[in-house]
């Protein structure tokens, strides 16, 4: 399926968790985000390509509230999250609650002098203060979700390799149960195998707990293996958007083509990718 106008494919079934609708953001006279729409079922997933520049992490940071968009509307479990997030705390924190975010780099999130364990009780006291007794069999909990354990609860985030700071990041976001969580190159800084073991972490966490990933990624590897849909972006707009399966081995967009012309591969002539990349 082509999509020029911004329409993004329909969740495949059930309950729709996340529906973004004509989302526009400009920098100055850059249009960043240009009429973006697309849809994300309740234990779907959504993988959201393009190469840098092409928007796709600034909306990325509109479906979390890191930007604001200056037209459009995003929508969580039915409740719209496009403007300010009101001034009481409470409505901040369950707001927060709904879209969580893991980034490329969890060192860069992680404060330096606190335990992982540690991590993981802050983000329960700030959100569910009132259940604290709780909270040890919680961290228990989340850490074993993510396959992480006692010895792993008492370090610091740089006594851990990158795959396992980002089980503590996953485990993080996971803390406040999320309706979606947003992976912004996620496994982009990982080496290959512990990739593998990411994914397979992240899908086993999506077949338990029913909840919607945005994936954020440049890799078509990763779209294949982890979504359900995806939504090709560049210079801002959706150029394509459909089932993962059908929009990879039956693109119709030139620059979905090119994309997928880009992957190495016995054969591959880069200087004819180059002569396609300026033709578009």
């Amino acid at each position: 399926m082509t999509d020029t106008t911004g329409a993004g494919p329909e969740p495949a079934g059930g309950e729709t968790v996340l529906e973004v609708t004509g989302l526009h953001r400009a920098f100055g006279s850059v249009q960043a985000v240009h009429d973006v729409s697309f849809s994300l079922a309740r234990g779907g997933s959504l993988g959201i390509v393009g190469e840098s520049g092409s928007g796709k992490t600034t909306t990325a940071r509109i479906v979390v509230g890191l930007e604001r968009a200056d037209a459009g509307r995003v929508m969580v479990c039915g409740r719209d999250r496009s403007g300010q997030p009101g001034r009481g705390r409470t409505q901040r924190l369950e707001r927060a609650r709904e879209v969580q975010m893991v980034f490329q780099d969890p060192f860069l999130s992680l404060d330096p002098r606190v335990s992982v364990g540690n991590v993981l009780r802050e983000a329960l006291r700030l959100h569910f203060p009132e259940t604290r007794v709780e909270h040890a069999r919680r961290v228990g909990e989340l850490l074993d979700q993510v396959g992480l354990g006692s010895r792993e609860a008492a370090a610091l985030p740089r006594q851990l390799s990158g795959g396992q700071r980002q089980r503590v990041a996953i485990a993080r976001a996971l803390a406040v149960k999320p309706a979606v969580l947003v992976l912004d190159e996620a496994v982009a800084a990982l080496d290959v195998s512990v990739q593998a073991q990411i994914l397979n972490l992240l899908a086993d966490i999506r077949r338990d707990t029913g909840i919607g990933y945005l994936f954020i990624t440049h890799d078509l590897g990763v779209v294949r293996c982890v979504t359900d849909d995806v939504v090709v972006m560049r210079h801002g707009r959706v150029v394509e958007a459909g089932p993962t399966a059908d929009v990879l081995a039956d693109p119709r967009h030139a620059y979905t083509r090119l994309l997928l012309d880009s992957v190495p591969r016995p054969g591959w002539n880069p200087k004819r990718i180059t002569a396609a990349r300026r033709a578009l």
